[in-house]
């Protein structure tokens, strides 16, 4: 299993959306940054993802399963674009704030921290074991 980081801003795709979206789940439609695609590329059925609101919030605040591997994305005819289907596992006790994340040492290196613009990005096992202890759940 590998893990991942996928951002939205609340105002365009919440965590409480996808949450209503149920064991179907959502298309991650709408990326156009080829470096994010190709890692949706990569991602398989069953790999577990932080879902991540950016903006004013700028937090970890769900973790997600992938659903469906790298298809056609339907908001496009550009058969450039591709993308995954995601569903909500569950809440996090505690958002991970941005903030937060950057205190910790064991999470320096993370794609968050260094390139805290790219929409979908790997995750290490260690980067989200951090992670989830900090948002006081276990996976």
């Amino acid at each position: 299993m590998a893990y991942w980081l996928f951002k939205s801003e609340p105002s365009t795709w919440s965590w409480d959306d996808q949450v209503a979206k149920g064991d179907v789940g959502e298309e991650w439609d709408g990326v156009r940054n080829y470096q994010a695609r190709n890692f949706m590329r990569e991602m398989e059925i069953g790999d577990r993802g932080l879902f991540y609101h950016s903006q004013k919030e700028k937090s970890v605040v769900g973790i997600v399963e992938v659903i469906a591997e790298a298809h056609p994305d339907s908001t496009t005819d550009d058969e450039r674009w591709e993308c995954v289907d995601i569903k909500a596992i569950s809440p996090v006790k505690t958002p991970v704030t941005l903030e937060r994340i950057k205190q910790e040492p064991e999470l320096a290196d993370m794609v968050l921290v260094r390139n805290s613009r790219l929409s979908v990005q790997p995750v290490t096992e260690a980067e989200w074991d951090v992670v989830c202890r900090l948002a006081g759940i276990s996976d």
